[in-house]
């Protein structure tokens, strides 16, 4: 599928019917559906290959094209009369507004010829460690079984993310994928864990499968295999903005971590934080390695994003490895406010790695704040801004100015906010000679975070 966006400001409702007047200013194109668990699976590194139907039109070929950049291996089955599916949604001010589908069923006889799509299949196999099967009802997955089947007798893992309520195609698999609605549509209303895992362990049975994980939304997820006690997991989610295309991150996430020889107690946990990151993002989006790095140490260390010196340049170092942009800025944020997270916000929206230097104590009191300054110690401002979402690295300084630290990380963005001028902010030509920028967010001016972030960008 072909997920496309629109988006633009409201100021007005139509005067033709009561409905907000979208003006757009933004067209986007994404690869949806099972092209999105690809993309997915791609951005943990995993070795993809994508099977598919599509149509023979404009949509296809921007697939292609999207997906081949992100270096998928493209095995795609044509329709002459059918379209490629495409999602339209138009967004405004970070609100989906209407969803508009373009697609024809591909269940009916002569849509695509299957003989060939299964073949396709099996010729993927001997090249793959486990096998995806992304069903969203479409038509293209109505030979499931005999997917799962070949899958079977080449020895590869199975992973299914059944949609509809007769589940008996998909008998055989290794393992099944259901949000809690699809899971109860088939068993039936559960009042506790108990009863999810009684009717989920009777349904894993029945259709002999290795192991069922039932997404659970804010309730995180459950994890049942045969003999086992069952594994839940609460939800890993900080903020949930968008839950699109969840589901295809936390099996592609699954999926990644069994081919690379992780047990599924230990691909569950992956795949949580996975979506717990998925979700704050708007529209369908990835998780990257890193991204899941930071979430397992923040999920396991309470202060694992406040580092020495030493252990931040190593983080940086894979970071860049890594091709990541890094953003640094400083400051004391002695009493942390609203404006400070705007700002905050703002700086890591222009990068993808953002490192906050914190004033130690001492060097507060040079700064001639005061004999009271700081209010807070060090270790609770720090504590402070490890826990925004935005920041992932907090690393304190000694000096009166960050200059020093400033010129062993080498940002690629230095931010610093107020009226400043670039060229007055400390560690300008350290980052400025290594071909990085000095940037400066002036909220007082009145800009909006959105318009800010942009204005910066250009």
């Amino acid at each position: 599928m072909l997920d496309r966006y629109w988006v633009g400001p409201t100021q007005r409702i139509s005067p033709e019917a009561p409905v907000p007047v979208v003006r757009i200013e933004k067209d986007e194109t994404r690869p949806g559906g099972a092209a999105n668990v690809a993309l997915n699976a791609a951005a943990l590194g995993t070795k993809t290959h994508l099977l598919g139907v599509v149509g023979k039109d404009e949509a296809a070929r921007l697939l292609a094209s999207h997906l081949k950049a992100k270096k998928i291996a493209l095995r795609f089955v044509q329709s002459t009369d059918h379209p490629t599916i495409t999602k339209l949604r138009v967004l405004s001010r970070n609100q989906q507004l209407i969803r508009l589908d373009f697609e024809q069923s591909l269940s009916v006889v002569g849509a695509f010829d299957r003989d060939a799509y299964v073949e396709q299949f099996k010729a993927a196999l001997a090249s793959a460690e486990v096998a995806i099967l992304s069903d969203y009802g479409k038509g293209s997955l109505t030979d499931a079984a005999k997917l799962i089947a070949a899958a079977r007798e080449a020895q590869r893992k199975v992973l299914i993310d059944p949609k509809g309520t007769d589940w008996k195609p998909y008998r055989g698999a290794t393992l099944l994928t259901p949000n809690m609605s699809e899971f109860e549509a088939v068993v039936g209303k559960c009042k506790s864990e108990a009863e999810i895992v009684e009717k989920g362990e009777s349904l894993r049975r029945e259709l002999k499968l290795d192991a069922l994980l039932i997404t659970r939304s804010e309730h995180g997820m459950t994890l049942i295999q045969p003999k086992q006690a069952p594994l839940h997991l609460p939800t890993e989610a900080r903020e949930v903005f968008d839950v699109t295309g969840a589901g295809d991150t936390v099996i592609a996430t699954f999926a990644s971590a069994l081919a690379a020889g992780q047990s599924m107690a230990h691909a569950a946990r992956l795949s949580n934080l996975a979506a717990g990151i998925v979700v704050g993002k708007l529209g369908t989006a990835t998780a990257s390695v890193a991204e899941l790095q930071r979430a397992a140490r923040r999920t396991h260390e309470e202060d694992s994003a406040v580092l020495p010196e030493d252990e931040l340049l190593a983080h940086v170092a894979e970071a860049k490895a890594r091709g990541e942009t890094i953003v640094m800025t400083n400051g004391v944020f002695d009493i942390l406010h609203v404006g400070h997270v705007k700002y905050l916000e703002a700086a890591k929206k222009l990068g993808d790695v953002l490192i906050v230097a914190v004033n130690d104590d001492a060097s507060v009191k040079k700064l001639d704040k005061g004999p009271e300054r700081p209010l807070n110690k060090l270790a609770d401002r720090m504590r402070l801004l490890a826990a925004l979402k935005c920041v992932d690295w907090v690393v304190p300084f000694s000096e009166d100015t960050p200059r020093r630290l400033i010129s062993r990380v080498l940002p690629d963005l230095l931010v610093k906010g107020g009226d400043y001028k670039p060229e007055q902010i400390a560690g300008y030509e350290a980052v400025t000679k290594n071909g990085g920028q000095v940037v400066v967010l002036d909220f007082h001016k009145g800009y909006s975070t959105t318009a800010l972030v942009e204005k910066a960008k250009r």
